[in-house]
């Protein structure tokens, strides 16, 4: 596809959209619903996603849409060779249930398999992470309402000498991430949900996320941009970058890192 200039800014302003959406069902009293495969869906997860696909219509006319929602009702195009969008409207539906306010906006662009352009958004405080990793001005920026057009640049770290700041999952727990960390130089861990360990590496605050358990490309995609345009990387377990439009659009075991 021929990348547009404008997009980043297009794809922000969206994002911003979808968040109205969320909150406003946020301040009401929303019911909770469950999923065929039983996770949780309330009708914020279905507004912003409705928000978004009509916004990616008009920005980019006729490019395919894989979005969680859609994707649970069986609505999956076919991408094969193919540029396309994939969207979790809010990723981390159960921080949102339970109000803890780390919950995001994730919508990433994905070229020749790789997050070429992605955003994520908490909704609660207004804060964006938009990052461009191609075919665009690169670099990973951090934007703190929708006023803010320009935002600020964040860059990830190396490792301090005291050793590595490690995310894990809020409401996830893993075994095998614990094991796996138990055998690293690690200073301390930190738990966040959604897209955020992801942002908490791009911006320099954590350095290393390890995820074994099964997760969807829509809920890494976004954040991988990110952090790999802030300089960071997110591999599998054998070294290979993350690549994206397999087979069900599930990832393998991954880690996240900062600087090398």
């Amino acid at each position: 596809m021929r990348f547009d200039p404008a997009l980043p800014a297009g794809l922000l302003r969206l994002a911003y959209d979808a968040a109205d959406a969320i909150m406003a069902v946020y301040a009401s009293p929303f019911e909770t619903r469950t999923k065929d495969d039983r996770s949780p869906v309330t009708d914020a997860d279905e507004a912003a996603e409705a928000v978004i696909l009509a916004g990616l219509a008009r920005l980019t006319p006729g490019l395919p849409v894989v979005a969680e929602e859609a994707a649970a009702r069986g609505a999956i195009p076919d991408v094969a060779g193919q540029s396309f969008w994939l969207v979790d409207p809010v990723d981390g539906t159960r921080e949102f249930i339970k109000r803890n306010g780390e919950f995001t906006v994730n919508i990433a662009l994905i070229i020749e398999g790789v997050p070429a352009l992605g955003v994520v958004l908490t909704p609660v405080d207004g804060v964006a992470y938009l990052g461009a990793t191609q075919k665009a001005p690169q670099g990973a920026r951090r934007h703190r309402g929708r006023d803010d057009a320009v935002g600020e640049a964040i860059a990830a770290r190396r490792v301090p000498s005291a050793g590595a700041v490690a995310m894990t999952s809020r409401s996830h727990p893993e075994p095998e991430a614990v094991a796996w960390l138990d055998g690293q130089h690690i200073d301390r861990c930190m738990e966040a949900g959604s897209s955020l360990k992801f942002c908490r590496i791009a911006e320099g605050v954590a350095d290393v996320y390890p995820r074994f358990a099964r997760i969807n490309e829509w809920d890494t995609a976004a954040g991988q941009a990110v952090l790999e345009a802030a300089g960071g990387s997110v591999r599998d377990l054998e070294g290979r970058p993350l690549r994206y439009g397999k087979p069900a659009f599930r990832n393998p075991s991954f880690i996240a890192r900062g600087l090398d």
